[in-house]
């Protein structure tokens, strides 16, 4: 099963051509801005990640994500190493997937010998289900469920012998729709992206909030070193400086309007996203996809969605009134 996923900018220029530069990748839902990098160590990058370090990393994302102590906190090599695990470690049994959202958890529970089903709401959930996955902003259409419900459905998996695993990949700007207070309670797995928000996508670092049994379970099972020094030092440092993290956040605002504009300035219309992202709705989008690839402009289209296209986050200004003269460019061509 190949999954099509955002960000293969290389595989696009070698077929549009272009140099990497020339490009302007929208094709993800991760800020295009760093978060400003602490100076770190050459000790750090010459021995192995030890204790304290990683002691320090899991306290900051507790205070970050507001997390009791009563939950347990794995740091991992990136969430998608965690949803590949997720799987192997429970009872093969049946998992629905509310969505249509992100294919990997399906993948992987298949992978894993579950039966999946596939439901639209929440009381959908066949009453045979072991586990439920929830995208929480979804991806790609950025739907919120209250976290009154979330908890209402934990507790119902968990006296079914279950869990609800909640992936909050996009939920740090939209912290009023994360359950991550309520970790620790049984029944209930959250899965915690740090690379998106941060822009860090290459660091490949996430958490998983559940538990302290089950992540006990998941470290044995990621084995020692699972992340590199680097990266939780850096997790420690964005973590922590609450000045920055304003800062940061007030300018993701900004780059989110400033697409939210172009868009608006073109007449395509927003069906949904998040602060990450936008999803537009357009009767040929897999043609706007191909012919923006020739503007140079990638974005992420879905093969179970034809009409459906995903922008990701212009830079800043130049970038966004780069976006609108290539988008209008294609729109042109398409409507010509």
């Amino acid at each position: 099963m190949q999954i099509e996923h955002g960000g293969a900018l290389d595989g696009a220029v070698a077929r549009f051509g272009g140099a990497p530069s020339d490009w302007i990748d929208l094709s993800t839902g991760i800020n295009p801005e760093l978060f400003p990098l602490p100076e770190i160590g050459p000790e750090i990058w010459n021995k192995l990640p030890d204790q304290k370090l990683l002691v320090t990393a899991i306290a900051a994302a507790r205070r970050y994500y507001g997390t009791r102590a009563e939950a347990g906190i794995v740091a991992a090599p990136g969430t998608q190493a965690l949803i590949q695990i997720l799987p192997e470690l429970m009872q093969v049994g049946e998992a629905t997937i509310i969505g249509p959202t992100y294919q990997e958890h399906e993948f992987s529970f298949k992978q894993a010998g579950w039966h999946v089903s596939h439901q639209t709401q929440i009381g959908e959930i066949p009453r045979s289900a072991k586990i439920v996955v929830m995208v929480n902003p979804n991806n790609p259409d950025g739907r919120i469920v209250p976290a009154e419900i979330l908890i209402n459905l934990a507790k119902e998996m968990h006296g079914r012998g279950g869990y609800l695993i909640v992936d909050e990949a996009f939920a740090d700007p939209h912290p009023e729709c994360s359950v991550a207070a309520y970790a620790g309670m049984d029944g209930l797995i959250i899965l915690k992206s740090f690379g998106k928000f941060f822009g860090l996508g290459g660091l490949r670092l996430g958490f998983a909030l559940t538990t302290h049994a089950y992540a006990e379970r998941l470290e044995l099972r990621l084995g020692p070193w699972a992340v590199s020094g680097p990266a939780l030092a850096i997790a420690a440092h964005a973590f922590s400086h609450a000045k920055l993290l304003s800062e940061y956040t007030s300018r993701l605002k900004i780059r989110r309007k400033l697409l939210a504009d172009v868009l608006s300035k073109v007449q395509l219309i927003e069906i949904g996203g998040t602060m990450l992202f936008s999803l537009v709705k357009f009767d040929e989008a897999h043609r706007l996809h191909d012919t923006l690839c020739e503007q140079r402009v990638l974005t992420r289209k879905f093969n179970y969605a034809p009409q459906h296209l995903r922008f990701g986050l212009p830079l800043d200004e130049l970038a966004a009134s780069r976006l609108h003269k290539r988008l209008a460019l294609a729109l042109s061509a398409i409507q010509n």
